[in-house]
């Protein structure tokens, strides 16, 4: 069989897949009615070049039923546009994670959402390792400090945002390149020289998603 051949079943053995695992993942109560109406997002790509794991839906994704939907997300496709990609092919070609799956509620403090607990964060937690294993992704973009501590070892953003990294995920490596928390909750990439940093990092993503 032609190697054109193989990588065409291949896409359609993944493509039927993650319609199965999304299918599963779409009927998962595990959490209860925590927050009315709130019920797993998921991602529409099913033949994706590379993951984005994010942290959890915010409450306009209770609608809208698309994972960044609001105007955390119109931030993230403007950083994406910067890597080469338009929001739909963004879309597409990525497949869209996060720790956990349906909107956790507002923040007590009324600034922003609520963050998963810990046991909210395990009882999700093998929805990702399932997609991980099924994708087994060469590059990983998690967004925002809860998602970048699932895939490298805790530092500050400064040191791991705009570099490269290498972990391995299932038996093999994978370029993880770590971004900032779109949310206007997060203050981070108003600090002095992290714009410089979302800026490199946008570019390695733009190297990796955009080869020449």
């Amino acid at each position: 069989m032609s190697g054109g051949l193989l990588e065409r079943d291949a896409g359609l053995d993944l493509e039927r897949a993650l319609e199965r695992h999304c299918a599963a993942l779409s009927a998962c109560r595990a959490c209860g009615d925590r927050v009315a109406g709130a019920i797993p997002i998921l991602s529409t790509a099913r033949r994706p070049r590379a993951m984005l794991v994010g942290q959890a839906p915010g409450q306009v994704e209770i609608t809208g039923q698309r994972p960044f939907a609001g105007r955390a997300g119109k931030t993230l496709f403007r950083w994406l546009a910067q890597a080469g990609l338009s929001e739909e092919e963004a879309r597409e070609q990525i497949y869209i994670a996060a720790i956990t799956r349906c909107y956790p509620g507002a923040s007590e403090s009324g600034r922003g959402d609520r963050v998963p607990s810990a046991a909210e964060q395990e009882l999700c937690s093998h929805w990702l390792d399932a997609e991980l294993a099924l994708i087994r992704p060469a590059v990983v973009i998690p967004v925002g400090r809860l998602a970048i501590d699932r895939f490298l070892p805790r530092a500050p953003l400064d040191l791991l945002i705009g570099r490269e990294h290498v972990c391995e995920l299932n038996g093999r490596e994978t370029t993880v390149i770590p971004l900032p928390h779109p949310s206007g909750a997060s203050s981070w990439v108003h600090g002095a020289g992290h714009k410089a940093l979302l800026d490199e990092a946008l570019a390695l993503a733009r190297r990796r998603l955009r080869p020449q």
